[in-house]
């Protein structure tokens, strides 16, 4: 396929960005995305210009690194995935493709298409684990029985890989998705109940804090989500905030 590609370019954070437009030519519908925007770096180095500034790790939809706003959607077209999990016979020969960085006061951008998500490390560290007791009394973690239920949902929140696309997708640059899935990942097995209300208001106070905006409910973060995190633990997170303001 051949494609025009409009992509953010933007130095720092400081600096006003633009859209460039760059071609690129004989790309593989067996291309994933990550693979296309290498190739386009090639080019550029080829040519003696800069290349395009983009977040990448595992390349398998684990670490949540590769975060795009492609053709006005967090992580491209398709359902549950990430962008590195994209691929480019979703796309058509000839056509036009804008490539963005996550747009959020929370996320400074860092350079190009990168972005800076330690907002979700501060609200992470404010409350996100557990206290050990070492005294050597404690009971084994496998003798406490949880719910088949509850150890589900624990894990579905779990799998929230912290990368930003509910907070890109909200009108409101929210957080409340993120948060609640690490709040409720704790909150629906025992271990997580020594620090439950701490928890809850130290995560949330460090979520206003760093300047997301307020939930209205509108539910495009959980359609957005590649790990198709539920709205339920925004519910559940709002229980655990508002119980724990009575303690």
């Amino acid at each position: 396929m051949n494609l025009t590609l409009k992509v953010w370019r933007q130095k720092n954070s400081q600096e006003k960005g633009q859209l460039e437009t760059y071609q690129v030519k004989n790309i593989s519908t067996d291309s994933s995305f990550l693979e296309m925007m290498d190739i386009l770096n090639e080019q550029l180095v080829n040519e003696g210009k800069e290349p395009v500034a983009f977040d990448h790790d595992c390349r398998e939809g684990i670490c949540g690194m590769c975060s795009l706003f492609i053709n006005g959607e967090a992580h491209g077209p398709g359902e549950e995935i990430t962008t590195c999990q994209l691929h480019m016979r979703e796309f058509k020969d000839g056509e036009t493709i804008h490539i963005e960085p996550w747009r959020a006061k929370a996320f400074p951008v860092i350079k190009d298409l990168v972005v800076d998500r330690g907002a979700f490390d501060r609200i992470m560290s404010a409350g996100g684990f557990i206290s050990v007791n070492t005294s050597g009394n404690t009971q084994d973690a496998n003798a406490i029985p949880v719910p088949k239920e509850d150890a589900d949902m624990a894990m579905d929140a779990a799998t929230c890989i912290g990368c930003g696309a509910c907070v890109a997708t909200c009108k409101n640059a929210s957080a409340m998705l993120f948060v609640s899935a690490k709040v409720s990942q704790f909150a629906l097995l025992p271990q997580g109940k020594v620090e439950a209300a701490e928890r809850a208001q130290n995560m949330v106070s460090q979520m206003d804090e760093e300047g997301f905006g307020n939930c209205t409910n509108t539910g495009a973060c959980e359609v957005e989500c590649p790990k198709g995190i539920s709205i339920e633990n925004i519910a559940r997170m709002n229980r655990e905030y508002l119980s724990s303001s009575f303690k």
